[in-house]
């Protein structure tokens, strides 16, 4: 299980300072000569994610210098590239934290420590823990990261061992230790239960990874509904439309938005926040085989619309559709739909950024200011309605 970092145990843990370029000179001006020496020697003047490590005689790490850049306005993420750069041991911020707040730094330090050693037999050393700084709300970084961990232990964990039915155990945990309600429609009944479409993308597989819709409901009937929506291809091939080997190589991770759904869910049902949750996660995998779904196929939905498959390898965008359209059924108060759908959203915006799509101009203003509070880029792209067009086919209603 991951350890989340945040408990030092020795009695004197070697000191962290945070300093930007433009205090360095004066903040070392007291230090002594031989860490001035050593820091021209490393050419560290607290750049932006630099880390001075001043040693003992011995070779024992006594002292931390880690750089916040020449506008001393590094965001407390930045924290997390920290703990790869040092040797095993216990440590403490000591001083100022610029500003930052303490129990994002936390959050950020249990992050940058996190590791994925299931299947390796040589587990490395052991991560540098650090004491809880002062002033941090270690309950709620506790919480943060544990639900960061599920999620990063569940798109990690190879296709193999994340199926449709992993997924599925790993909902019936939650419901089972927060006393939520869980219903699982499985393979040939998602057809009549209204879940068509989910069928259609996950039928090829084998009986013992057969497609299905969860749904897990929690929290008191008068507290404002929320539904969780999360994609969960536990593979893509691309189906008939098969990806080239490069573009298959990591899609265990296309159960991303499930893994993100249950996490955020747990969080909410540990924290007992006043709302109804009802979440909503498509489990399927994108197989080939005699009975795959085929490009030009038309396929039912639950809102009755019917769908010309273009491409097999917009699976995504199938599941979702039946599961988008039970959440309208609920009447939610906000539905939050959490997937990995297009490269495309990397390539426009790169690899730090989140893209977000809300026709809801008030709710994307409190999720690009909350974002900012957390040092956790957003970016609002376009739903444009002059792309509605491209949506039309020649025989199916979309």
């Amino acid at each position: 299980m991951f350890d989340l970092n945040l408990s030092a145990d020795a009695a004197a843990p070697i000191a962290i300072n945070l300093v930007g370029s433009a205090a360095w000179e004066a903040f070392v001006a007291d230090l002594g000569e031989p860490i001035l020496a050593q820091a021209a020697a490393d050419g560290f003047t607290g750049q932006a994610g630099r880390v001075l490590l001043i040693r003992e005689a011995n070779g024992a790490p006594s002292r931390v210098f880690f750089g916040l850049g020449a506008d001393a306005a590094t965001g407390p993420m930045a924290i997390r590239d920290l703990p790869a750069k040092l040797p095993p041991g216990d440590y403490r911020f000591a001083g100022s934290l610029a500003g930052l707040d303490p129990g994002q730094v936390a959050l950020a330090w249990s992050l940058g420590t996190y590791r994925f050693d299931r299947y390796k037999q040589d587990r490395g050393e052991t991560a540098p823990r650090l004491a809880p700084p002062a002033g941090a709300d270690m309950t709620e970084a506790h919480a943060l990261a544990h639900a960061y961990a599920l999620c990063r232990d569940m798109i990690n964990t190879p296709a193999n061992d994340m199926g449709p039915r992993q997924i599925e155990t790993i909902a019936r945990e939650i419901a089972e230790a927060n006393q939520a309600t869980i219903a699982v429609t499985v393979g040939d009944a998602l057809t009549p239960a209204g879940y068509p479409a989910v069928h259609a993308v996950g039928r090829a597989a084998v009986a013992e990874r057969a497609p299905r819709m969860i749904e897990m409901t929690w929290g008191e009937a008068d507290h404002p509904l929320v539904a969780l929506i999360g994609k969960g291809v536990v593979f893509d091939s691309g189906g008939l439309d098969i990806k080239p080997s490069a573009g298959m190589r990591l899609m265990k991770k296309d159960m991303g938005g499930a893994a993100h759904a249950l996490a955020l869910a747990r969080m909410i049902m540990a924290a007992r926040l006043p709302v109804r949750l009802h979440v909503l996660i498509p489990a399927v995998e994108n197989a080939i085989s005699g009975d795959a779904m085929r490009p030009g196929d038309v396929l039912s939905s639950r809102s009755g619309l019917t769908i010309e498959v273009g491409n097999t390898d917009a699976e995504g965008r199938l599941i979702l559709a039946d599961a988008l359209t039970r959440a309208a059924e609920l009447a939610p108060a906000l539905t939050i739909d959490l997937a990995t759908l297009t490269g495309a959203a990397r390539v426009a915006l790169g690899p730090r950024v989140v893209p977000f799509y809300t026709a809801d101009d008030a709710l994307a203003a409190e999720l690009a200011a909350a974002s900012r509070a957390v040092d956790d880029p957003l970016w609002r792209m376009p739903l444009w309605a002059g792309y509605a067009g491209a949506l039309d086919s020649d025989i199916a209603d979309i």
